[in-house]
């Protein structure tokens, strides 16, 4: 569940935040403790793994569109081959994020890029995922 600060004094103690409905302190705090590549694309998926939206850089680093990538398998439509595993299917298993995982994907234009990706589960009744995409240029 994602909730609103309605009483307008969250995070102004030093209480750990917590679920406003069930107390459980494992929320999801994108902007808080994760920052993505200055490069990367970032790609919302229902709880399928389906494409719901995809931000500018997704464009940028494959040559898709977000009205192509729509309903799709997120692999799939990024055209993604991992290295190791499935980070997708273990941040659905496990509920985990999957930070740093090596794979490639495949342009429109045809050639493969070395990329990173980063995956994001969300935390409530939805069961939905975050997908980053980022240009593997060593740094990972």
């Amino acid at each position: 569940m994602r909730v609103v600060d309605a009483d307008g004094i969250q995070g102004l103690s030093h209480q750990a935040i917590g679920c406003a409905k069930c107390g459980f302190g494992f929320l999801f705090q994108l902007l808080e403790d994760y920052m993505p590549h200055p490069n990367a694309g970032l790609v919302a998926c229902d709880s399928g793994n389906r494409v719901l939206a995809s931000g500018q850089g997704v464009f940028e680093l494959t040559g898709r569109v977000e009205r192509d990538m729509l309903g799709r398998d997120v692999a799939e439509a990024l055209a993604l081959r991992f290295a190791d595993g499935d980070p997708i299917a273990t941040a659905h298993e496990w509920g985990v994020r999957q930070l740093g995982k090596r794979a490639t994907a495949r342009h429109v234009a045809g050639h493969e890029k070395a990329v990173i990706v980063d995956v994001f589960p969300a935390y409530d009744d939805d069961g939905g995922l975050l997908v980053a995409v980022a240009p593997d240029d060593g740094r990972g």
